[in-house]
Order: structure tokens, then C-alpha cells, then sequence
């Protein structure tokens, strides 16, 4: 094999989406079979921590669910995957998975105003933000004006 199999998270959001939910270790199955159709080698862990972090994915309750900053695409060969892999298609509920994605936002907003944060981080929540909101039932107005006004002291 060559080299990794290139990928990013609209790719990975679109494996995912094939099934609803996958575990960690399903998406890692699927990235592996992905791979061997590509003859290369199975992206590393960070792919997936990345997406994670892009809130590309989102991990709710041990599943891992498209995120609202996705825009799953399917990888060539991604479709014979559900043939392939013995997962049971899924559905998660989508206002707990946005309550998911809003509590890690809040989080996260919170350890980057007590860290002192670049302009950038601080951009890259506030356009999170807005994200989280256009796809879930949630509000996060309020965390959207500290980050803006942390973002004006800089």
C-alpha cells in the first residue's frame, strides 16, 4: 500500500451518513475497508479528531452522528459499505444530539474565554456557533456575544 487514503470530515460525515450512527470502532471498519478499495493505507486517528473538533462529527452517546458543519460527501467505493460491514442502519434523535452539540459548545466556549484565546479560536466558535443553531433546537446567543465581545478586546 501506498499512502494514507486521503479524506476530510465532509467525507467521513458521509460514511456516517450511510448508516445514521456509527461507533468509532464501525467507522474505523469502514475507513480500513475504504482504504483497502483505494489501495492505500486507512487514514489516521487524527482524520476523525479533526472532524470531531470541526463539529463535522458529533459524538453522542458513544455514536458518532454527522455535525452541523458537514456537508457529507461519499467517497468513491463508500457505497457498498452498509453490504459490506454488518451495522444496523440508525436513527438518532436529532434534539439530543443537537442538546449534545450545544453542551459541548457551551464547554468549550467556556475553557477558551478562561484561556485567553487568538482572534482565531475565537472566530472559529462564533462561526460554531452559528452552525450548531441553524441545525439543532438550541440558542446560543448569549455565548455568541461573550465570544464577540472577548473577540473586540483583543
Amino acid at each position: 500500500m501506498s499512502a494514507d487514503l486521503a479524506l476530510d470530515g465532509d467525507d467521513l460525515a458521509g460514511v456516517v451518513d450511510l448508516f445514521g450512527a456509527l461507533t468509532r470502532e464501525e467507522l474505523d471498519r469502514a475507513l480500513a475497508e475504504l482504504a483497502f478499495k483505494h489501495d492505500a493505507d486507512a487514514p489516521d486517528d487524527e482524520v476523525v479528531e479533526t472532524a470531531l473538533e470541526r463539529y463535522e462529527l458529533v459524538d453522542h452517546d458513544g455514536l458518532l452522528v454527522v455535525g452541523p458543519a458537514a456537508f457529507p460527501t461519499l467517497p468513491e467505493g463508500a457505497a457498498d459499505l452498509p453490504h459490506i460491514l454488518d451495522v444496523p442502519p440508525r436513527t438518532p434523535d436529532t434534539e439530543a444530539v443537537a442538546r449534545t452539540a450545544e453542551e459541548r459548545f457551551r464547554a468549550e466556549a467556556a475553557r477558551a474565554l478562561a484561556a485567553d484565546p487568538s482572534g482565531e479560536e475565537l472566530a472559529r466558535l462564533v462561526d460554531a456557533s452559528y452552525d450548531i443553531e441553524a441545525w439543532g433546537p438550541v440558542d446560543l446567543g448569549e455565548v455568541r456575544r461573550r465570544l464577540d465581545a472577548a473577540r473586540d478586546e483583543q
